[in-house]
């Protein structure tokens, strides 16, 4: 498969309009060159001292009919050529989007967003034009260039081939040039994606950089940044910088040629002044042609790198999808049961690539309340995450109502779980939006069930516009607990059949946490939850406690049998619950 195919059935479908715009560009070139013979005309009739002036007024007449028509017909290739490459961008835009949703979160673990973004951007803005104007200077310089060629061999053929010298030169440096442009452009592309990522990561944290007055580091850190993709350009600049000069200097080296060769034919009359002066128009049509090979080259090969960067992108298959034959229905019940799963993720920068989860059995009986405690890293995360599959485990199986969790359809198995993130994320919309999350459907009443299950609803009816308030960036307009608890909100919309909660209640008091569990409880009480947290009050009530380190199950049992064992559980709880007194006086 070539990479052009992610843009060809766009070409296939707009064929009537390019074929429209095509032929109108060429007209417009046909008609450029009539001009040059209507000024031939006028010249000898003056150098003759022959042409009256109703004659010289007809000729004028004729160049500004013809600069009508060539506007009308511009407006048509431009409406048709770049509105084709404008829609070029926006279904190219759009696949990609679709695709890179559909991508594994492996692939977000080692993707740089601002990569991502570089691609979502430049990268397509290149193709663009490459698509657009590309086409357009290249038929502009292919019917230039050989109408103009057929117009000065039609005047004087030998005159013609002096011209004609420096051509094999053009081509032979324009292919020189054009393969070291591609490779520079792809580095330049991947300069450019360092700097959006280090930009994108200071703006996200802007306050974290305030509060520690980091600026002149982070000034530091971009200005690097930036400098590299400067010196990139820089370096492109000099392969590019040295091929429209060279096309300019053989341009002119054709206009000595002439000057001499064609201005002693006209001394010796072998030419008329008329045919002199339209061959110099003719070659300052040619000029373009020639200079537009070095401008389609450029824009050809920085779209067509651009084009391999998107390309490598959509061919990136996700690592989970749905089977071949997935089950006809999702979760009806909500037992889960681990088998043996073990869990390791790719060697990079971040993981060394041991198992963060080992040989782990565990059953969850369906409607049943399971926390999971331990320490940081024990992979507690890990384990619920693979329930959803964001990951899919190294070994072992994970069963659902009793059927592997791969054989259900991916959309049939994560529209029946509800999962709240460690870090709750908030989009740019109002609290009713982050809650609902693009569900239709479901009217306010269930909207605020779920947030009085979340323990925010007097909260939110103190706000002055109440479920339409407005959350602002990544919820920059709540407190940590009120995002939270949105988030959290948003799990309870729909009764789901499993609710996996990764420390739901880390940044609200003890006194709502336990309100927040309790409802959770009595409200869905059909429900499965899986419930993650470093606060062991939090897991107090849960019908089975299961304790990890360093991806092993090492307790296993209720609040009152755990305790008295006296392990990692107990004596946590116990200095959790001196800190918890202390605040409290």
């Amino acid at each position: 498969m070539s990479v052009f195919d992610w843009i060809r059935p766009t070409f296939y479908k707009n064929r009537w309009y390019i074929a429209t715009g095509v032929f109108c560009l060429i007209v417009v070139d046909m008609l450029q060159l009539v001009v040059p013979r209507i000024v031939k005309h006028a010249i000898d009739g003056l150098t003759a001292l022959s042409i009256p002036s109703d004659r010289l007024s007809l000729y004028g007449l004729w160049i500004v009919a013809i600069a009508l028509v060539m506007g009308a017909l511009r407006y048509v290739w431009r409406r048709c050529l770049i509105g084709m490459s404008r829609e070029v961008e926006e279904e190219l835009r759009n696949r990609l989007f679709g695709h890179v949703q559909t991508l594994s979160a492996a692939y977000f673990d080692r993707m740089k967003t601002g990569d991502i973004m570089a691609h979502a951007t430049n990268d397509i803005t290149h193709i663009r034009m490459a698509v657009g104007m590309g086409v357009v200077a290249l038929t502009d310089a292919v019917v230039m260039g050989f109408a103009a060629i057929g117009f000065m061999l039609y005047i004087h053929v030998e005159l013609t081939l002096w011209v004609m010298l420096p051509m094999p030169l053009i081509v032979f440096g324009t292919r020189f040039f054009s393969r070291r442009m591609h490779a520079r452009y792809q580095r330049v592309q991947a300069a450019f994606s360092n700097l959006t990522e280090a930009i994108r990561e200071v703006f996200t944290a802007i306050r974290l950089v305030k509060s520690h007055h980091t600026h002149d580091f982070e000034m530091e850190r971009i200005a690097s940044h930036s400098k590299a993709y400067i010196d990139e350009n820089i370096a492109l600049v000099r392969i590019t910088g040295s091929l429209f000069p060279m096309m300019v200097f053989f341009s002119n080296i054709s206009l000595v040629l002439i000057l001499y060769v064609g201005g002693r034919n006209t001394i010796f009359q072998r030419i008329t002044p008329g045919d002199f002066v339209a061959f110099i128009s003719y070659l300052g049509l040619l000029t373009w042609p020639m200079m537009a090979m070095g401008w389609v080259t450029n824009l050809i090969q920085r779209g067509k790198a651009s084009l391999d960067r998107i390309d490598r992108i959509l061919r990136t298959s996700p690592d989970i999808d749905d089977p071949k034959s997935p089950l006809a229905t999702g979760i009806a019940h909500g037992h889960v049961a681990f088998e043996h799963v073990t869990m390791a993720y790719p060697a990079s920068e971040a993981s060394s690539g041991k198992p963060v989860l080992s040989d782990i059995d565990l059953d969850v009986p369906a409607g049943t309340f399971v926390g999971i405690a331990g320490p940081p890293g024990s992979g507690k995360t890990t384990l619920i995450s693979l329930i959803p599959r964001l990951y899919d485990p190294t070994s072992g199986e994970i069963r659902i109502d009793g059927v592997s969790n791969r054989r259900y359809s991916l959309e049939g198995l994560r529209s029946h779980i509800a999962f709240l993130p460690q870090e709750p994320f908030l989009f740019a919309g109002t609290i009713r939006e982050n809650i609902l999350m693009a569900k239709d459907g479901i009217g306010d009443d269930a909207v605020w069930e779920a947030v009085r299950m979340a323990g925010l609803e007097t909260t939110v009816r103190s706000f002055p516009d109440g479920l339409d308030t407005v959350v602002g960036e990544k919820g920059v307009m709540l407190s940590g607990g009120q995002k939270q608890r949105v988030a959290l909100a948003r799990c309870f919309i729909g009764h789901p059949k499993l609710l996996l909660l990764d420390d739901p209640v880390s940044q609200v008091d003890v006194e709502i946490g336990q309100r927040i569990l309790q409802s959770i409880r009595s409200r869905i009480p059909a429900a499965t939850v899986i419930l993650v947290s470093h606060r062991m009050s939090a897991l107090r009530d849960a019908d089975r406690i299961v304790v990890l380190d360093r991806g092993r199950i090492i307790e296993s049992g209720s609040h009152a049998s755990l305790m008295a064992t006296n392990g990692y559980y107990a004596s946590v709880y116990r200095l959790q619950e001196i800190e918890e007194y202390r605040h409290a006086r």
